[in-house]
């Protein structure tokens, strides 16, 4: 009798991790299912095609262990080279220590303004080693909107971050929880958000370019980000 229960738990694991197999990719893989929702891969975890330095520079020694770590280059973030508009990016990252960095969302163009970083010219979605919920921490829209949480797992662990930008709204979830939410049309001043308090951009975000590129920032200590994935949305 023992030997029958043992003999049905093992089919059921079996099938179990073969559908499991089926439906869940590996890392820098897209799934059947992924595939037919129009999900595009935008990192093969092998090497840097189709990405470059926000320099417009080749940096091929961004690989690291079937990621990106933007530190291996001498750059502000790495870019993919492709311009987008309305999408849902997904992505996993982890850092070390005392990391600061971001990811960025619409930034253009990449030509910085005198005296200012190339960082002005986009959104970023911060990533920080911290513990706290404001407007410089992991999961705030940098500068603009606190998380309302962070959400962020330790040091060394792999986080789960999705992005949406769809026309005016940008939507923030990491690990499973939603954590920011802006609407851009709100923004209509320079140097301030909607509720009057100040900010250091020098930019109306409701006059923002809603079409640009997506960059990993490299803004001390280490971040590695693999399974990048975007679905444009029309």
């Amino acid at each position: 009798m023992r030997q029958k229960w043992l003999l049905s738990m093992w089919l059921v694991l079996t099938a179990a991790a073969a559908f499991a197999s089926q439906v869940l990719a590996a890392d820098n893989e897209l799934t059947a299912q992924e595939k037919q929702a129009g999900w595009i891969l935008l990192f093969d975890g092998t090497s840097t095609k189709d990405w470059m330095t926000s320099e417009w520079q080749l940096c091929p020694q961004a690989v690291e262990n079937g990621s990106i770590n933007p530190d291996k280059c001498n750059t502000y973030m790495m870019t993919y080279e492709r311009l987008w508009t309305d999408f849902v990016l997904v992505l996993d990252f982890k850092i070390s220590a005392h990391t600061n960095s971001g990811i960025f969302v619409r930034t253009f163009p990449l030509k910085p303004l005198p005296g200012f970083d190339v960082g002005y010219n986009g959104i970023e979605v911060q990533i920080l080693d911290s513990h706290t919920a404001g407007f410089y921490d992991t999961g705030a829209l940098y500068d603009l909107v606190k998380p309302t949480r962070n959400a962020m797992r330790p040091v060394g662990e792999w986080n789960h971050v999705q992005i949406t930008c769809s026309k005016s709204i940008i939507d923030v979830n990491l690990n499973g929880e939603h954590v920011n939410h802006m609407d851009l049309d709100q923004w209509t001043r320079p140097y301030e958000r909607p509720d009057g308090t100040p900010h250091k951009f020098n930019t109306a975000f409701k006059y923002h370019p809603r079409t640009g590129y997506l960059g990993l920032q490299k803004h001390g200590g280490n971040a590695w980000f693999k399974n990048i994935k975007l679905k444009p949305l029309d």
